[in-house]
């Protein structure tokens, strides 16, 4: 996917959007595996594309507000660990998966992430 097609996609939430990695089509053993075989595990691996805001906080309740404080509207989020460039582990049972130019995404929920590897070299 061009990366000005993703700058229009906004994921909701704690959502994480993993273009899927490319799966082996032999064992080790040798066997080839039909297409579509890997789509059938149950953990699947990908690379994190973006992320959504995190989860949100509520805001507080009018009784709370100190009536000299100013009133800031702007919604409050817990960031996610999940990081574009990240290799990730999901459960397919969470994920949806999304077709954009021909390429195979997942929308995965946050909760649904099982593992993370990250190059911290590429963040510094």
């Amino acid at each position: 996917m061009k990366p000005e097609k993703l700058k229009n996609i906004i994921l909701i939430g704690d959502r994480v959007l993993i273009k899927a990695k490319s799966a082996n089509s032999k064992t080790k053993g040798g066997l080839v595996l039909p297409p579509g075989y890997s789509e059938r595990e149950e953990v699947q691996s990908g690379y994190v594309i973006k992320t959504g805001p995190g989860y949100p906080i509520p805001l507080p309740s009018e009784s709370d507000i100190e009536p000299w404080k100013s009133k800031d509207e702007a919604p409050s989020y817990i960031p996610l660990q999940a990081k574009p460039g990240d290799l990730a582990l999901f459960l397919q049972k969470g994920a949806i998966e999304i077709v954009i130019d021909s390429e195979k995404y997942f929308i995965v929920s946050h909760q649904s992430l099982l593992l993370l590897e990250r190059d911290e070299e590429l963040f510094t």
